[in-house]
């Protein structure tokens, strides 16, 4: 049986885009993504670790593309609510396959298929052992799901937000473009701020900096990224006070 080192964290925030849940083509729901998110979930859960799981919606629509045609903002941004709510619902689907019971709440209420979003509801089913995917953003337009993840991870009182991407930390430049770009271990609030990083809305790293909610930057894709995080080894970037 294998041992794993206790987690450092007792509850964490996980924030995911919702290409993640994309297939090849990088759009839509692709249920074999969906399974391999759920699996690395359940690493984490199975250590007793409490999960809250925001999740963007970039795989179903995109609001800056409805205004660029001339969309009213609020229009598009409670479209792309709707479609988070979604793809809370594909991860629910895959999580509950594999034992671990989930719940959907959702802050635009959508009563025949997910729960109101309840802040302590929430933090409840959480300390029952479930995990809980908080879909619909802030229920507000004007705002991204950066700034959702960073809001809820403050209202469950989590101890660390993750946000899953597909590079491993915060880079001095896009490492994709740029062969010199160079990672960052750690960056204080400040640092992120000044230097604008792009993995992360600077909102949401304004509310983690005056709330003091560490964040962790990871490669999601890596097998054991997030379980390492979790369980405090030094993974991706990681942006605090200090």
């Amino acid at each position: 049986m294998t041992q794993h080192t206790p987690p450092h964290y007792k509850r964490i925030l996980l924030k995911l885009s919702g290409e993640t849940l994309a297939g090849s083509q990088g759009f839509g729901i692709d249920p074999d993504q969906a399974a391999i998110i759920a699996h690395k979930v359940k690493m984490v859960h199975d250590l007793g670790v409490q999960i809250g799981l925001v999740i963007g919606a970039g795989n179903m629509w995109r609001g800056q593309i409805g205004v660029k045609h001339g969309m009213d903002q609020a229009t598009a941004d409670y479209m792309g609510m709707i479609a988070t709510v979604m793809n809370g619902l594909a991860l629910q689907d895959a999580l509950e396959q594999i034992g671990v019971p989930t719940r959907v709440q959702t802050a635009i209420e959508m009563n025949r298929v997910a729960e109101p979003y309840i802040r302590l509801r929430a933090i409840r089913h959480m300390e029952k052992g479930r995990a809980v995917i908080i879909a619909g953003g802030t229920g507000n337009p004007y705002f991204t799901t950066d700034t959702a993840a960073a809001l809820r991870g403050m209202e469950i009182k989590a101890d660390v937000i993750i946000k899953g991407t597909q590079v491993d930390g915060v880079y001095t430049a896009d490492p994709k473009t740029n062969p010199d770009a160079k990672r960052f271990d750690q960056l204080t609030y400040s640092n992120a701020l000044e230097y604008r990083v792009r993995v992360m809305d600077l909102t949401a790293i304004t509310l983690c900096m005056d709330y003091r909610i560490p964040l962790i930057v990871l490669n999601i894709w890596d097998d054991t990224s997030l379980l390492d995080a979790v369980q405090g080894k030094r993974v991706g970037t990681l942006i605090n006070g200090e």
